[in-house]
This record gives C-alpha cells, structure tokens and sequence, in this order.
C-alpha cells in the first residue's frame, strides 16, 4: 500500500512528519493491506489561526476491484481530524467489501 500525504499552505509538517503518518495510515488499515493500491491524504486549515473546528483531514482509498473510497473528518486538532477520517474510512471500505461479498 503506498500512502501519498499532501498539505494546503496552512498546514506544515516536517518530513518526519508525513512519514509518521504513513505509517499510522499503514498500521490502521493493514487489515485491507492485499485490496488498497493506494491512499492519498490532504491536510488542511480551513481558517488559518482563526481557531475553531478548522482542521480538514480527506482520506481517499484506491482499492483493487472497487471505486475508489473518500472520506473527510474536521476537528479542533490536526492530529483529531486524522483520527476521525482514519475511523471513518475504516467503517467506509468494511462495508463496501461486506456489499460486494454478499451480492
């Protein structure tokens, strides 16, 4: 699984960074490791230093056999909203797999 992180102008991460979270985006998702080719994270700030629940984490999976799976998740924190997108991608491709397993 290759995970790609991108980030607005908002958003700085350091190259350690992203790779951590490539990782963590592995390690969330290794029980689908065999059906995602690909998973393209964007980081945002809605509103710069505004505050608020501004932070944007967008999870796109490419998967093998199925369309490709998006989900989005704001929050207070960037770290939050990763979490919060990981947990709905997480629930997003079960249920299109268990779709397609069934039919």
């Amino acid at each position: 699984m290759q995970v790609q992180v991108n980030h607005d102008n908002r958003v700085r991460l350091a190259e350690d960074t992203a790779e951590r979270l490539s990782k963590t985006v592995e390690d969330y998702l290794a029980k689908f490791a065999e059906r995602i080719t690909r998973v393209e994270m964007h980081l945002g700030d809605l509103n710069g230093g505004k505050g608020g629940p501004d932070k944007r984490c967008m999870l796109e999976a490419r998967m093998s056999n199925l369309q490709p799976i998006a989900v989005t998740h704001h929050a207070e924190t960037v770290q939050l909203a990763i979490d919060g997108a990981l947990e709905r991608l997480d629930h997003a491709i079960s249920h299109a797999i268990g779709k397609r397993e069934t039919h």
